[in-house]
């Protein structure tokens, strides 16, 4: 008999159906050495029945999708302010494209692909409106009171946040997917899988903020010229398709540069797990430097694209300007709250005694969608 997410009995019909131990033996037989296998997960902090069909990878990317904090997501910033165009990214579509392009590289390189992508799915979770002009804004505000770090509040919104279960606080994701999300912290121990994640996140931070920054008209060819990657593919591109101009070359050039650097990725990463032949994936994870990678030459490239939009999108005055304005109103709503902290509700005021004043304000404007928070401002300049 097997147990739903309740721990109630429910009955399934014994043909017709993949178990779990199907699923799971298939992963032991189709993935390599150096992967994660869903059947030999350390678990969970809180014990739970497994399921009959899901493995627990693919239950943890579940939780993190219905969570109310993927959803807001949507509602972020990215780089240029919500509901500034239409086609600009937002978190929720940055996050699905990681997502996507983890589980291509994981799936090249016989690493998990739930893994990989439960990892990248949560790895936004903690951003605060208005994208990282936001997570800086705030971290000023917490300066005294323990600071504010994105990945951080990545793992107070799954650890204790999110609340959807009677049993325990969080989602209670598995170890591994744990790891995966504190990949930003340094350390070199994490799953394959997890390494997977933090390069489909750069890969697609950078590129597609390139992306954007072209729908929104801050760049032009001679900028853009300055830029080795962009240079690479544009002749790759003219030499395939001479007809092509304006946005549609443009758009085949962005394509081009991330099929570059999942190549990339790919060659250069199987040649270092080859090299290291590691014998499973406790192993994998313990290599003096990861194996995940970049070759020489585009790691190099890529550190060239970083400085690049530094120098001409992240600080731009149609960027800096607007997301000034917005963090000063998320500068005023944390204020306020600190004042009345009674606005925060009946939820958030239980946990100012355990959590502290401040911590408990910074989860409740971390959480804020940039609509919320534009609207919460607005209210508190009426009142």
């Amino acid at each position: 008999m097997q147990t739903n997410d309740f721990g109630e009995e429910a009955e399934l019909p014994l043909r017709g159906w993949k178990r779990r131990e199907q699923i799971e033996a298939d992963e032991a037989r189709a993935l390599g050495p150096a992967a994660v296998k869903s059947g030999e997960s350390r678990g969970r902090k809180y014990p739970e029945a497994q399921h009959p069909y899901r493995t627990e990878f693919q239950r943890d990317r579940a939780r993190i999708i219905h969570s109310r904090a993927f959803r807001r997501l949507e509602y972020k910033t990215q780089v240029f302010l919500n509901g500034t165009a239409d086609h600009l990214r937002t978190r929720l579509t940055h996050t699905i494209e990681v997502a996507s392009i983890s589980r291509t590289i994981a799936r090249a390189l016989g690493l998990n692909e739930d893994l990989a992508e439960a990892i990248a799915l949560g790895h936004d979770l903690g951003h605060a409106p208005f994208g990282h002009s936001g997570e800086e804004m705030l971290a000023q505000c917490m300066r005294e009171h323990g600071g504010f770090e994105h990945n951080r509040q990545s793992l107070r919104v799954v650890e204790l946040l999110e609340h959807p279960y009677p049993n325990f606080p969080g989602l209670n994701l598995t170890t591994e997917v744990l790891e995966g999300l504190r990949k930003h912290e340094g350390e070199t121990a994490v799953p394959l899988e997890a390494q997977v994640a933090d390069l489909a996140d750069e890969i697609t931070y950078y590129t597609h903020d390139l992306d954007d920054a072209l729908d929104f008209a801050i760049l032009d060819r001679d900028q853009l010229d300055e830029s080795a990657i962009w240079r690479r593919s544009h002749g790759r591109v003219q030499e395939r398709y001479p007809e092509l101009l304006g946005p549609e070359l443009h758009k085949n050039i962005i394509r081009d540069i991330i099929d570059l650097q999942v190549r990339d990725v790919v060659a250069a990463s199987a040649g270092a797990i080859e090299a290291a032949a590691p014998a499973n994936a406790e192993e994998a994870r313990r290599q003096p430097v990861r194996l995940i990678r970049y070759s020489e030459e585009l790691g190099a490239a890529n550190r060239a694209l970083r400085e690049f939009l530094y120098a001409n999108v992240y600080y731009h005055p149609r960027v800096a300007e607007v997301n000034r304005r917005a963090c000063e109103m998320l500068r005023t709503v944390f204020a306020a709250y600190l004042g009345e902290p009674e606005r925060l509700g009946e939820g958030a005021l239980r946990r100012i005694e355990g959590e502290g004043l401040y911590r408990t304000v910074c989860d409740y404007v971390a959480g804020m969608t940039d609509r919320y928070l534009l609207e919460e401002h607005e209210r508190l300049q009426a009142a």
